[in-house]
């Protein structure tokens, strides 16, 4: 260590220890604190390191200054250069860059090989049961058997059941997000469906839907108030279920980019992709998927009579409107563009009713999740489901027939109650079904309930969330299960229950053949 000496002066210049330069006022006779103030490291420099890899002189006596100045000095050191700083600002800033991008990069991969195994085990039931001559629900099987393997699982080896859980999670958050896109298609293309109908015809159908879906919700309801009643489970706590995160500015601009290219290439083009449909595809489906972001990003109160689905049907409806008025060809045949139902030449309908069977396969991790709520409460959720289910096929059946509505339209609208994946799979066990018919029907009896369920349950008394959830998803499905969850968190769990469960046994006691028949006997 240097040696230690001392100096007269009590004022010192110390380089090299502050960054901040400071003065002090030059005195004539400064005032004598001590008659050792201050002790110094020698006259000779020491060099020592600033920090930053650089030797700075550490001390400085005073003597060294001008006779007459009388001033504290501290400078910064001269090493310490902003080029330096900026050097090493930039570095860590973009480790973290870098870190980011490739946490969002597996992110992507998990979510697409999660997705991926869960659209690839629907296609290959699909196939299978097609070369099988099975007409059961192919989605329905495998939800079945993803179930079973879950709670096995969970009865052995629970770890193993809770990491497959979380390695489908990121494909199952993607499905909730874009639920509501799966079922627009079906409304997209309504003018082809009902173009054949007679109006009086579409009136009564519009008769049934409304009226079927206050029946069908006020029979789901006064059920699980009567079971809870008689069973008096007390409610506990259902294990938190994930949301979706909101859409962002990017994603918005992204898929308006996507719009304005692909619409000018089509309008160009016309078949640069092969075929008219592959062309207009990128454009109708950035249209749907932009109608659905802004149609979310709407305030509360003009939601809920203008919900998402409305926007983005019409969102998708003007995209098409305009390749047609601006091609010569009309809007029918950009909507045929739409949904082609040839696997060969699919439209942008087609690739989102795709994932329809994807939803069916989601029930089973739903269910798994609230295993030991379905436990608790099994008596008032399928007592439940099964009445309501059972009422609102029979009940279409008999109105139907009063109203004198064509039996293959009744036929058509018979799972009104039932998602779209399951609907369709329903009347493909009938002979004659208009299936464009059965899944707009569906989509406008969930708009019904999103739009008016919370205030009907409110005027019908019902203010248990067992009960309000149950009645919600038994009478609207998908739509309405959105719409009450949004605002009521609590009944979520049941909503989600309920609205698998009232497909899957729909379907179950569809497919029986005396079940069939006797509906066919009360339509005519």
């Amino acid at each position: 260590m240097a040696s230690i000496s001392q100096f007269p002066s009590p004022f010192l210049v110390h380089r090299g220890v502050l960054p901040n330069q400071a003065r002090l006022a030059s005195v004539k006779k400064p005032r004598k604190v001590c008659s050792r103030l201050f002790s110094v490291c020698s006259v000779g420099a020491r060099k020592a390191d600033d920090g930053y890899g650089k030797a700075a002189e550490t001390l400085r006596p005073f003597d060294a200054l001008e006779p007459d100045s009388r001033i504290l000095v501290f400078e910064a050191p001269k090493t310490h250069t902003k080029k330096n700083v900026a050097v090493k600002s930039s570095g860590s800033v973009t480790g973290l860059t870098s870190e980011g991008v490739q946490t969002m990069v597996l992110k992507l991969l998990h979510l697409v090989v999660s997705l991926g195994i869960i659209v690839y085990m629907d296609k290959l039931l699909k196939k299978a049961f097609v070369d099988a001559a099975i007409k059961f629900p192919s989605a329905l099987f495998g939800m079945f058997c993803i179930f079973t393997i879950l709670m096995v699982l969970d009865a052995t080896i629970p770890d193993a059941a809770t990491t497959l859980l979380d390695f489908f999670q990121p494909a199952l958050v993607f499905i909730q997000r874009w639920l509501p896109l799966f079922y627009v298609p079906s409304l997209v293309v309504l003018p082809l469906a009902v173009k054949d109908i007679p109006a009086a015809s579409g009136f009564k159908i519009l008769l049934i839907v409304v009226g079927g879906w206050l029946a069908s919700l006020s029979v789901a309801g006064f059920t699980a108030i009567a079971v809870r009643k008689l069973v008096n489970t007390e409610m506990i706590p259902a294990e938190p279920m994930p949301k979706p995160s909101p859409f962002s500015s990017l994603e918005l601009w992204l898929w308006g980019g996507i719009f304005l290219v692909s619409f000018a290439s089509a309008f160009l083009y016309p078949t640069a992709l092969g075929t008219n449909a592959r062309t207009c595809l990128p454009f109708l489906l950035a249209s749907t998927v932009l109608g659905y972001m802004i149609g979310s990003g709407l305030p509360m109160q003009v939601k809920t009579v203008f919900h998402p689905i409305i926007c983005c049907t019409l969102s998708a409806e003007l995209a098409a409107l305009a390749y047609g008025k601006l091609s010569n060809c009309g809007l029918n045949p950009v909507l045929g563009y739409y949904l082609t139902k040839a696997s060969s030449n699919p439209g942008a309908g087609d690739l989102l009713m795709g994932f329809l069977g994807s939803v069916i396969l989601s029930f089973a991790f739903s269910m798994f999740r609230q295993r030991k709520l379905v436990k608790r409460h099994a008596s008032e959720i399928f007592t439940s489901v099964i009445i309501s289910t059972v009422f609102s096929l029979y009940s279409t059946a008999i109105i139907g027939r009063l109203v004198g509505l064509e039996p293959s339209l009744t036929v058509s609208i018979l799972p009104r109650c039932i998602t779209v994946a399951l609907a369709l799979s329903i009347v493909t066990f009938f002979e004659g079904p208009n299936p464009s018919l059965t899944a707009a029907v569906v989509v406008v009896t969930g708009l019904v309930g999103a739009n008016f369920v919370q205030a009907t349950l409110d005027r019908l008394g019902f203010r248990d969330p067992i009960a309000r959830g149950i009645a919600t998803a038994s009478s609207a499905h998908g739509l309405g299960t959105a719409a009450l969850s949004a605002k009521e968190p609590e009944a979520l769990p049941f909503c989600a229950i309920a609205y698998a469960l009232t497909g899957i046994f729909g379907s179950l006691i569809c497919s029986l053949p005396a079940v069939r028949q006797s509906l066919l006997a009360i339509i005519g």
